[in-house]
C-alpha cells in the first residue's frame, strides 16, 4: 500500500472519530464543500445537511469503527473501500448496523477531503 492509502486510511478514521465526536471544526475541515454523502438507507446528505443534522440531533453517530480497509491510490485521488459498524441515534432512537463502504478522497490544494461517501447495509 502507498503511503497516501496509509495516511488516507487514517484520515478517515479520524473523520468517523470526529462524527462520533460531533467535532464540526474538524469535520469542516476533513469534508469537501461539494461532499456527497450517500447514507445506507439510500439517503442523500451534502456537508452542510450532514452537518447540519449531526447539531440538530436527528442523526447523532455515536460510534463508527471501520474494519478491513483497503486503499487505492490514484494520486491526487485515493479510493477506500472496506466495511463499519456503525452506531447512530437517529431521532432519538439507537440503531447499529454493519455497512460495506466506498469513499473517496482528494488532495484539494495540499488538504486532503472526503468528496464522497456510499454506504450499504451488511445483511443482519
Amino acid at each position: 500500500m502507498s503511503d497516501n492509502g496509509d495516511r488516507i486510511i487514517a484520515l478517515d478514521k479520524e473523520r468517523m472519530q470526529a462524527m462520533a465526536d460531533k467535532d464540526v471544526a474538524k469535520l469542516n475541515n476533513l469534508l469537501c464543500k461539494d461532499l456527497i454523502y450517500t447514507h445506507s438507507s439510500a439517503r442523500q446528505d451534502t456537508k452542510e445537511s450532514l452537518i447540519g443534522a449531526m447539531e440538530s440531533g436527528a442523526t447523532v453517530y455515536t460510534s463508527v469503527e471501520p474494519s478491513g480497509v483497503v486503499a487505492q491510490d490514484l494520486g491526487d485521488v485515493v479510493v477506500l473501500t472496506g466495511t463499519a459498524q456503525i452506531s447512530i441515534l437517529a431521532n432519538g432512537s439507537p440503531k447499529s448496523f454493519g455497512a460495506r463502504f466506498t469513499d473517496v478522497y482528494q488532495n484539494q490544494n495540499g488538504t486532503w477531503r472526503m468528496v464522497t461517501w456510499q454506504s450499504t447495509k451488511l445483511p443482519a
